[in-house]
């Protein structure tokens, strides 16, 4: 029996669908990188689908929605060289950090503890994108937050 979705179970939704959308994001960043680059993003992708699966196995587990995932994604610009492929692995970061962050107020305990550690993770991983960017600022003031 399912239950009515709760506001909890909805940003945790919200978060699995920002999860999707990275791990198909970093396919066309990844071709456009090498060396070090190359190896960061392979580290991402790994690491959202970790947060995926797990998603994925709380959702169904706790009774809630699990949102399918979609064949495909638009993204934001064209990807063609390795500047546009950073700066989109910025703006991937970014997005995941604010769904993230919209689990923080509905979730308590081990549930908060993995949302905030998504949110840092996240934040951490877009300033290490900026510096290879060149973006300046480096940092946000409040990661996971609209502009």
């Amino acid at each position: 029996m399912r239950t009515a979705p709760t506001e909890a179970g909805e940003a945790l939704a919200g978060a699995l669908t920002a999860e999707y959308a990275a791990i198909w994001a970093y396919g066309p960043i990844g071709v456009r990188l090498s060396g070090a680059d190359r190896k960061a993003a392979v580290a991402a992708e790994a690491a959202h689908r970790s947060r995926r699966d797990a998603l994925v196995v709380q959702l169904s587990t706790g009774g809630g929605s699990v949102p399918p995932d979609r064949a495909g994604y638009a993204l934001p610009f064209p990807v063609t060289d390795r500047a546009s492929a950073l700066r989109l692995a910025v703006q991937v970061e970014e997005r995941a950090a604010a769904f993230w962050r919209a689990v923080l107020p509905t979730s308590t305990g081990a549930e908060r503890d993995r949302a905030l550690a998504a949110l840092v993770e996240y934040a951490v991983r877009a300033t290490r994108w900026r510096r290879s960017a060149g973006i300046a600022p480096l940092t946000v003031a409040f990661p996971g937050r609209p502009g």
